[in-house]
């Protein structure tokens, strides 16, 4: 998983014509800790997708524009637009994640 480290690369990562999940966290967060425990099993099931994280603190203008409230946020972009939105209290354990993912067409 890709972390990014400017708005300039959000930006690029988004824009591509297939789907794009970044993973809003903060260094502070419990359950985005949590989820690393399992988050490379579902991004080994979902090859079809690029993967990337982001400090939702570092960017607090992304956050805001595409409304995380919560981390960990699952947002998942195609062509530049948000697509999905897995608000936090929903992405913690993996079934949820999972389950969110299986929506995507």
């Amino acid at each position: 998983m890709q972390i990014i480290t400017s708005e300039k690369l959000f930006e690029d990562a988004i824009a591509k014509d297939h789907y794009t999940v970044m993973k809003f966290i903060t260094t502070w967060c419990p359950d985005c800790k949590n989820l690393n425990r399992f988050i490379d099993e579902i991004i080994a099931s979902h090859p079809d997708k690029d993967w990337y994280e982001i400090n939702a603190e570092e960017f607090p203008n992304l956050s805001e524009h595409y409304e995380v409230r919560g981390v960990p946020s699952l947002l998942i972009y195609k062509n530049g637009e948000k697509v999905a939105h897995l608000h936090s209290k929903f992405a913690k354990t993996k079934p949820q994640i999972m389950e969110f993912l299986g929506t995507l067409a």
